[in-house]
């Protein structure tokens, strides 16, 4: 049904808007008046509060100010994909899953239901710490792009591409925030600015952003949701930007802020946790902690988590800073003033207008929620192949085969599930007759000193990949863990989730036997040849106990049998959240766990009636189930209703209405290096990646067909700063009601700068019945042509041919429109008696992008300190004489210099001064051999360990 049917509209959803705006005013005192602006209201407050109160109110955890009737405050719930980490609540699709229904108004209502559920928390369930309230700051929703699906933390981001990652981003802001006029229901903070896409090392890991990547891709998935003015504050991210820590970037307060003055709201900006002491260790970046907190306080950072609940420490150091003269009150100030509009904002000082005061704690995990969750796991199903197999027939005998056939796992940033429906028990619920397999074996491990069983247990083993195992005891149905304190094993985790994950382990051969190691610790199992206690102490295979495995039952062989005795198997594999690709983790590659790829197709050759199911935080290459299964299937881990979802899609009740949010490339195809963050050079995502993928971006199938009928556009011309109305007709021409996700893309055609292979320019998601058509209409602005001219900083639409394309992923267009753009062309760079930053080049190798100054601007070096090379096209030199570089080099034996040249001629060549530190500036200077005349592709070689900010030829006059 269509998608007005298939929700009803909330905004009066269990009657929550209860508490009349003409409540009484409590308090004579004037940020008590509710009549009064707001910014009165805050100068009012502010002025009131000592300067140690305002100090305190800089931690994530502010305290009560008893005198003048305040109230705890805390910066930050985790609220992903439901409310995280205060119990039992309703768990919606991981946002990657939320990114693969392409429906904002869905988003937006598992948004609403999200904040609903914590403002129930808020007001009437107690907080892990035992005092205040939970708060309604909602660290939630994650903009970062999923560049590289290897990322730890791909199930936390939306998509690969910018604008579909905005226009979710910002459908969930808004279902946080509700639509009250004046009270926030919850207010969200985006994470985490900016450019975070590696968990490795990812504390002293700069990205390398030029300035086209910075303003087209990464900072594109910010921009419109913060102008919007749907989000209220942003997290710093734990990594570096061109050399220079998240939580000092100059980009907090020329971007982010920048784009937020039109909403008439400033951005709160919080830190992540731990980073503001990570700017002194490990990253080194400042010297001590008081200059390291004055920079961050100055760079924007308006509240600080760090040290847990201890406020003590960090609030010392910015003490110090304030008695040193690294910051002073009015810096302090700024960040309150901050805090307190989003606190006001919220509600807390008019308690008696509170809009959302009727929520009651019955509002968690409610009826409509979990209906809310189902529908969410449906839509964020995606068909990657199907070859007639799907829909099931209802009277064929099903095997429910796999390690997450029946389980569901829960990630880091997961509500606690209050039930699950699994695969299996979706399918038994719809069917009433299933067979089902974890396909896994069930091992016996005995002492080779004492002869005892490990554990006193039998264990079934799950295989994660790469040797990395889970062991369940067959008697508890619990994980074996270690405990940390005394290093004994213990079988008593009934669930895989925390921090440091003690779960996992390595069965290491040794010669007839094998060593237990586990993962998180490095060390090995070893007997007590006294008392036989088994404890994992040992540092090194030498001292670790041989233990004989002994195979009780084989899961593959079990898994055959039932996969033959059946008439379809459905082989459901993919990730534990919590092990291999996690927070501080990526992922090694891209493929399946080994023992997962023999299961399938040990299961696919004795059934060939075979679907796959992969249940995953990010995508996979399934080259060979894509060749020899006759379907396959990706959700994300889909909350509490996964299993219901699948089973309606699976069985035709729903249709597989979602598509993916990002590549899935090959298995063989060579990605780039996780830390090239240069989409355009590297061909990361669907815009620039030349090999053909797997299945591309905004694929996904459906039970029924569709056909478009001609694209129109308004014009087929067009102006700069004009817009042309784009119409095309789809027809649902299939037995079936579905789904389509219509996308409209752009390409400039011949363009002056190396331009993406295609570029998402809007999307609709319909719903049709069978013979049904619809006629769809989009603005297309000029402005969604544009890109970021490094010549004269800043987006251009240049003239020219470009193409509008509708297409049904970015590799399947099924029908384009010229374009042209008519005006001046674009002139050449102006090159003389103008200062060009080294950043702004056109093209580049060997070049790593720095930090000019600990506060502002960049560089760029050698990479390795050898040589580098940096093209700038198009060059207007006319009357050049002289040239002068601004540099930095630190020391070295060896002589550097920089050359320019114009083809095979060098124009001049620069000695590079030593300056004693990479932060000491110099500018040396050459004369040109003769006048030059005319427009040039100007290279820029630097020879040698030392940085170039910027150079500028200058005439003669």
């Amino acid at each position: 049904m269509p998608p007005s049917k298939r929700f009803a509209a909330s905004s009066d959803l269990r009657g929550y808007h209860v508490v009349s705006e003409s409540a009484p005013t409590t308090g004579t005192l004037p940020f008590r008046d509710p009549a009064l602006p707001l910014r009165k209201r805050i100068d009012d407050l502010i002025g009131r509060l000592t300067t140690d109160e305002r100090l305190a109110m800089l931690h994530q955890y502010s305290p009560a100010v008893p005198r003048l009737g305040m109230a705890e405050f805390r910066t930050g719930t985790e609220a992903l994909h439901g409310v995280a980490w205060l119990g039992p609540a309703t768990v919606f699709p991981q946002a990657v899953g939320l990114g693969a229904t392409w429906d904002e108004e869905l988003v937006r209502r598992v948004a609403e239901a999200t904040s609903v559920e914590l403002r129930a928390f808020h007001y009437h369930r107690p907080t892990a710490i035992g005092t205040g309230t939970n708060s309604l700051q909602a660290w939630a929703p994650v903009l970062n792009l999923l560049r590289d699906p290897r990322w730890g933390r791909n199930e936390e981001g939306y998509s690969e591409d910018p604008l579909h990652t905005a226009r979710l981003g910002e459908a969930f802001c808004r279902g946080l925030t509700g639509d009250h006029h004046r009270f926030l229901r919850a207010a969200p903070v985006l994470k985490h600015f900016l450019a975070y896409n590696n968990e490795d090392d990812r504390c002293v890991t700069s990205s390398g952003l030029r300035p086209r990547v910075l303003q087209e891709y990464d900072l594109a998935a910010f921009r419109p949701v913060v102008a919007s003015g749907a989000a209220t504050g942003a997290m710093a991210g734990y990594n570096l930007v061109n050399g220079r820590p998240c939580h000092v970037s100059p980009l907090i307060e020329t971007e982010l802020r920048r784009w937020a003055e039109a909403t008439g709201h400033e951005l709160f900006v919080v830190s992540d946790a731990e980073a503001p002491s990570n700017l002194v260790d490990p990253e080194h970046y400042f010297d001590d902690h008081a200059e390291s907190h004055a920079a961050a306080l100055k760079a924007g950072i308006d509240s600080f988590t760090d040290h847990g609940q201890d406020s003590a420490t960090p609030v010392g150091r910015l003490r110090a800073a304030l008695e040193r003269g690294l910051i002073d009150q009015s810096d302090v100030d700024r960040a309150v003033r901050r805090q307190l509009e989003v606190r006001f904002r919220l509600g807390e000082f008019d308690p008696g207008l509170d809009p959302y005061a009727g929520i009651g704690p019955e509002v968690i995990n409610c009826t409509e929620h979990r209906a809310l969750a189902k529908r969410a796991a449906i839509e964020s199903t995606v068909l990657l192949r199907n070859n007639g197999l799907l829909p099931l027939s209802r009277d064929r005998r099903v095997a429910v085969i796999g390690p997450l056939a029946d389980v569901l796992c829960e990630d880091w940033y997961s509500g606690t599930l209050p039930y699950q429906v699994t695969i299996a028990g979706g399918l038994e619920a719809a069917l009433g007759d299933v067979v089902v397999s974890e396909g896994v074996d069930r091992i016996a491990l005995h002492s080779r000193t004492s002869g005892e069983l490990l554990g006193k247990t039998a264990f079934d083993v799950v295989d994660w990949g790469g040797g990395v195992l889970t062991l369940r005891s067959v008697e508890n149905k619990r994980y074996l863990s270690l405990k940390r304190d005394d290093g004994s094993l213990v079988a008593e985790q009934e669930l895989i989730k925390s921090w440091d994950v003690t779960e996992t382990f390595r069965l290491i051969p040794a010669d007839d036997s094998f060593l237990l190691q586990n993962v998180l610790t490095g060390l090995y199992a070893v007997v007590d040849p006294v008392d036989g206690r088994v404890s994992v102490t040992a540092e090194n295979a030498e001292d670790a106990e041989r233990w004989h495995r002994e195979l009780l039952h084989d899961g593959t062989a079990e898994a055959v049998e039932l996969a033959r005795s059946a008439d379809v198997a459905v082989v459901v594999l993919g990730n534990h959240p919590l092990i291999h690709g996690r927070e501080t983790e990526d992922r090694a590659g891209i493929a399946l766990a080994e023992s997962q790829d023999a299961l399938l197709r040990a299961v696919a050759a004795a059934r060939p009636e075979t679907a796959l199911v992969v249940m995953s935080s990010y995508p996979y290459a399934l080259d060979w189930a894509d060749e020899h299964l006759p379907a396959v299937v990706w959700t994300s881990h889909g909350g509490q209703e996964t299993g219901t979802a699948l089973a309606c899609v699976l069985l035709g009740d729903a249709d597989p209405a979602g598509r993916l949010p990002q590549t899935w490339y090959r298995g063989d195809d060579e990605l780039p290096h996780p830390l090239d963050y240069d989409v355009i050079k590297a061909g990361w995502t669907y815009q620039y990646h030349r090999a053909a993928p797997l299945y591309p971006f905004g694929h996904g199938l459906s039970y029924t067909d569709f056909s478009y009928g001609e694209l129109l556009l308004s014009s087929n011309t067009a102006t700069v700063n004009s817009a042309v109305d784009v119409s095309v007709t789809v027809t649902n021409t299939g037995s079936r009601p579905g789904s389509e996700v219509v996308q409209v893309y752009v390409r400039a055609l011949a363009a002056r700068y190396e331009a993406p292979r295609l570029r998402l320019a809007d999307f609709r998601k319909v719903w049709l019945e069978p013979g049904e058509s619809r006629t769809l209409e989009f603005r297309l602005a000029t402005d969604q042509l544009a890109h970021w001219d490094v010549g004269t900083g800043a987006f251009t639409v240049d003239p020219g041919d470009y193409e509008v394309l509708v297409a049904r992923s970015a590799e399947n267009v099924v029908l384009t429109a010229p374009l042209a753009v008519v005006g001046p062309a674009p002139a050449p760079r102006t090159g003389v008696d103008r200062r060009v930053l080294a950043v702004d080049f056109d093209d580049y190798e060997g070049v790593t992008l720095v930090d000019a100054t600990r506060t502002t601007g960049d560089a760029v070096t050698p990479t390795g300190g050898d040589a580098a090379t940096l093209w700038f096209r198009s060059v207007d030199l006319s009357g050049a004489v002289r040239v002068e570089a601004d540099l930095a080099r630190e020391g070295g034996d060896s002589d550097a210099r920089v050359e320019f040249w114009t083809g095979e001629e060098l124009l001049a060549e620069i000695e590079v001064p030593v300056t004693g530190d990479r932060y000491t500036w110099a500018t040396a200077s050459a004369d040109l051999a003769a006048e030059v005349a005319g427009v040039h592709d100007l290279r820029v070689v630097l020879c040698g360990g030392f940085r170039l900010s910027a150079f500028r030829f200058s005439s003669a006059g």
